[in-house]
């Protein structure tokens, strides 16, 4: 290990995180612990995942490297990950996932973590924790129907009522194993952390929904939950509630961020730890006619936030376009170790430190789509649908259909909800901008066809399989 910034570095991941979710991308919104966080540290205004999902997204968070690229499949198996590059350099690792059944074991993201849980199974409650780890629907049910009751109950014995009474996200869960992996684990180290709070059906504790400061009745949420479980058609009001359902998620997930920055205060590390924040993916509200994430490859769901708090380099906000594959590079650059030398990312280290551009190499995004844009389940191999790849620079977003030639180009400048597709104006800036993001595109197919597709079965095992149908994915 060489001279590094930091002795530790802690990545904090967000499932179905939007960009404009947060109160350092958007003033509308309030989330004191990531506000503070942005405050002290570098935000990046224009950060994009390389995937519109998690099975597409966390193969270049955690590798660096583009999904499918290495074996044809989702996961990171046949990659260095992140954890397996520090630790063969002497740092402890731990690894804790709040149940996304596509990070888990079976699809490699074990590799290199000294401790790692995914906790993809029953919980804590028993019984009844089980069943709503394989139906967390309910749980959001049960939270809503019950919570005048759990209030005043908690008013009477003079506790609070900031904590989910059913750990339907593994949110609990996830936040003791971290704060206890912190408290018991020696310099230097790095620590993940993805929170499942925000991502499908949303579930927050009844405290943060009145942080939103839109006060809406338990019948009107139960509706909302309804409505979109069984696909039925909604409404603008039902839509509005939905949102403020998402925005109780993240502030809960914020709340719990702050827990997590008292346990790196109590160990004494926190002056020596990095803090990478980030959304895996996007979420969609129906800008472009759906709900939650299907294979899109538009803004909503792929610009995420990105924020990193180095103690002791300045505070900046950053406009040029980066990827999340710089995550696992800037990482092992701020610990002081050398990146995997097949990692496709650049590490940002020369940003936080001076405001350096990042690289002006556009960020490609890919997706994986059926028959029908809402066909479920999840695509897990690259024969499984059309492949879709998406190019973004700073002002044009380009995308393809790469089976049937269908394209699409947007002026991210002129039109940032990409809703005027300009893919056959002739005008002299779109067609350069097709030219140029085309031939990106074409050279990312090259990259992915030269792949040889392992042909083995992807069966999981029936804990993962009933987290995922739990998600709302078969």
């Amino acid at each position: 290990m060489t001279d590094a910034p930091v002795s530790n570095t802690v990545l904090v991941t967000i499932d179905s995180l939007r960009a404009d979710a947060i109160g350092p991308y958007d003033g509308e919104y309030e989330t004191p612990t990531l506000s503070a966080i942005a405050e002290r540290g570098t935000v990046f205004e224009n950060a994009f995942a390389h995937g519109n999902w998690t099975p597409m997204s966390f193969p270049s968070i955690l590798a660096s490297r583009p999904v499918f690229a290495d074996t044809g499949r989702i996961g990171v198996d046949g990659a260095t990950t992140l954890a397996e590059q520090l630790q063969a350099a002497g740092v402890s690792t731990g690894g804790f996932n709040a149940a996304n059944g596509f990070l888990t074991e079976h699809w490699g993201y074990d590799a290199g973590f000294d401790d790692f849980d995914a906790f993809v199974g029953g919980g804590g409650d028993g019984r009844a924790g089980e069943f709503v780890a394989a139906h967390p629907t309910w749980g959001a049910w049960l939270q809503l129907l019950t919570s005048p009751f759990r209030r005043a109950g908690n008013l009477l014995r003079g506790g609070a009522d900031d904590q989910p009474f059913t750990d339907a996200s593994r949110m609990l869960d996830t936040e003791r194993a971290a704060t206890s992996f912190v408290a018991e684990t020696e310099e230097p180290f790095f620590l993940w952390v993805h929170y499942m709070d925000v991502h499908t059906p949303y579930v927050p504790a009844p405290r943060y929904l009145r942080d939103t400061g839109r006060r809406v009745g338990k019948t009107r949420m139960l509706v909302a939950h309804v409505r979109t479980g069984l696909g039925w058609s909604v409404g603008d009001r039902t839509l509005a509630d939905l949102r403020t359902l998402y925005q109780g998620a993240v502030r809960q997930v914020d709340a719990s961020l702050d827990r997590l920055l008292d346990a790196l205060d109590e160990a004494g590390v926190a002056d020596d730890t990095a803090l990478v924040v980030a959304g895996d993916h996007g979420e969609e509200f129906m800008d472009h006619g759906h709900l939650a994430h299907y294979p899109k490859l538009y803004d909503e769901l792929v610009r995420v936030p990105l924020i990193v708090d180095v103690p002791g380099l300045p505070s900046q906000r950053i406009s040029e376009h980066v990827g999340l594959d710089a995550i696992a590079p800037t990482v092992c650059d701020l610990l002081g170790v050398d990146p995997a030398a097949e990692w496709m990312g650049e590490s940002l280290l020369p940003t936080l430190r001076d405001g350096t551009a990042p690289s002006e190499d556009p960020v490609v995004t890919v997706t994986v789509r059926g028959s029908d844009v809402t066909q479920q389940p999840i695509p897990r191999s690259l024969d499984e649908g059309d492949l879709l790849v998406s190019a973004r620079d700073t002002d044009w977003v380009y995308i393809r259909n790469t089976e049937t030639g269908a394209e699409e180009l947007y002026d991210r400048r002129a039109d940032p909800g990409q809703q005027t597709d300009r893919s056959t104006a002739d005008d002299e800036a779109a067609t350069a901008a097709r030219e140029h993001l085309g031939a990106v595109v074409d050279d990312h197919v090259a990259l992915l066809d030269a792949v040889d597709s392992a042909d083995e079965s992807d069966a999981v095992g029936e804990d993962i399989e009933t987290r995922l149908k739990a998600l709302g994915y078969r």
